[in-house]
């Protein structure tokens, strides 16, 4: 008896991105024996016992032979249970019941349950977008994962609930049926807190529309009780809506944790995500023995908070430093390195000094000179150096906090947010880049025009305060991104003055 060879695709994970992967099956004489190759993990070499449960109980005959399935290319180590399916269609397909050449037109993925269903797994939205690229007529998932896949167009998308379904759609031509769901379905928006809730504290939110319209970082400083984590709470409400590519971005990072919505495809806002104080590096930034994205690279396109950034551990703030300026992070092994895109608008915020109550005129700071200098120095100064903007959070007087005049609504802020940042999208189009904050120094010096009182301006500030370079670049951006606000077509006066206030924060 001839040997019996079937060979069809499936796809692992490498970052957020997908890579194809070769399934290659032989069924020879001999013992029955089963041997998997290509650097495979215990869960995929644990498909054995999935795959044989899944083929008897589905009532197909399984080949007891010498098995041998290689999963290629051989140098990168296969993690996950996404080789199920395939692995199993292959099998079936070496015995004789499927076509081999059907088989090649079609990337599969999905882990099977003991009694043939197939389930969900995680990276389907980077999977299919390798599919089309590789120019095969479709993909057959899980049904649970049809939803983010079914954002990738001009491919077939087919969401299998059992393996029978895809062996009948191979052999009999009977169509897998879709899930009720529209390709076009978003996740449902998250409604945020009204910045109208908030009284007082118009330094700080012209602070935050700032950012929110250039995507600027954000530092707000204040004593315990003024507002800051609640003024934080309300910056996603006024940040402009993620474009498709910024959303496609984003939710495969969420695809690859398995973190999207069972019937939704694409993230609809910009992700918020806030870790506790007591998180470790690896967790804020990502890694572990298995490389996974951290929480930096979960608020992609999005909002990191960090409140009480001085309770952080110093080396975990100080880990921020390569996503703050790159917009990505790089984990690196033995056997590869890791990549993860990581640009997000970072806002923090911290206490004047440990008992909170420094140069509050509503309270009496305790703090010696020694604790005040010890709580400075957690965060250090090039880690400073990377924020934008820095804006006090002062205590609010009784008459501030029961005056009846009504705040302005964010629907208004982010307005004028939104309006701000189309100016630049449309000015940063030919650079690829979308909002002031991504600007190079190379396109700072094409796109920044001073008028000569801002350039006087920020040349008695660099003086004064010795400001270092990147410095010197983000109070450039800051006020383009306040020019755009003012709908300026050059940076004025006020805009540097403004942009320098905010930079310099409580030493202005």
């Amino acid at each position: 008896m001839p040997n019996l060879l079937s060979h069809l695709y499936s796809a692992g994970l490498i970052g957020i991105d997908a890579y194809r992967i070769d399934v290659e099956l032989n069924i020879s004489l001999g013992l029955p024996t089963w041997n998997t190759v290509g650097l495979p993990e215990s869960a995929v070499k644990e498909s054995k016992d999935r795959v044989i449960s899944a083929v008897h109980n589905c009532g197909y005959e399984f080949p007891y032979r010498r098995i041998t399935i290689n999963l290629a290319p051989a140098d990168i180590k296969k993690e996950g249970t996404a080789y199920d399916l395939p692995i199993a269609m292959g099998l079936l397909s070496a015995a004789g019941l499927i076509a081999q050449e059907k088989l090649q037109n079609y990337l599969l993925v999905g882990e099977l349950s003991l009694n043939g269903k197939v389930r969900r797994i995680r990276g389907a939205l980077s999977i299919a977008i390798l599919a089309k690229e590789l120019g095969l007529q479709g993909i057959i998932l899980p049904a649970e994962n049809f939803g983010e896949a079914s954002v990738v167009q001009g491919i077939e998308i087919l969401g299998a609930q059992t393996l029978p379904e895809v062996v009948e759609f191979f052999t009999l031509g009977t169509p897998i049926p879709s899930p009720l769901l529209q390709p076009t379905e978003k996740m449902p928006f998250r409604e945020t807190p009204n910045f109208s809730e908030v009284r007082g504290q118009h330094y700080a939110k012209r602070a935050l529309e700032i950012a929110a319209a250039g995507f600027h970082h954000v530092l707000l400083m204040g004593p315990p009780g003024t507002g800051k984590t609640m003024l934080a709470s309300r910056l996603p409400g006024i940040l402009p809506e993620m474009s498709f590519e910024e959303a496609l971005t984003t939710t495969q990072i969420y695809s690859l944790l398995g973190m999207t919505g069972k019937n939704s495809s694409l993230l609809s806002e910009r992700p918020f995500r806030a870790p506790h104080h007591s998180i470790s590096d690896a967790g804020l930034i990502g890694g572990g023995s298995h490389p996974k994205p951290g929480e930096v690279s979960l608020a992609h396109h999005g909002i990191l908070f960090l409140d009480e950034l001085t309770e952080f551990r110093r080396n975990v703030i100080e880990s921020l430093r390569q996503p703050l300026e790159s917009g990505q992070v790089t984990i690196s092994r033995a056997l590869q390195s890791i990549t993860y895109p990581a640009r997000f608008l970072l806002a923090a915020a911290m206490n004047p000094c440990p008992c909170g109550h420094y140069g509050n005129p509503q309270g009496q700071c305790h703090c010696s000179l020694t604790q005040l200098q010890k709580y400075k120095n957690k965060i250090s100064g090039p880690m400073l150096d990377r924020i934008d903007l820095k804006a006090e959070v002062p205590a609010l007087s009784y008459e501030e906090l029961v005056q009846t005049k009504s705040e302005e609504d964010s629907s208004n802020i982010r307005a004028r947010a939104k309006e701000a940042q189309s100016r630049q999208a449309h000015r940063l189009k030919k650079f690829g880049i979308s909002f002031n904050s991504q600007m190079s120094p190379q396109h700072l010096k094409k796109v920044c025009k001073l008028s000569q009182k801002a350039q006087k301006i920020l040349e008695l500030a660099m003086k004064k305060w010795k400001l270092s370079a990147r410095a010197f670049n983000r109070s450039l951006k800051v006020a383009q991104t306040i020019s755009d606000l003012r709908k300026e077509e050059e940076i004025s006066e006020l805009a540097m003055n403004e942009a320098i206030q905010y930079r310099l924060g409580e030493d202005a």
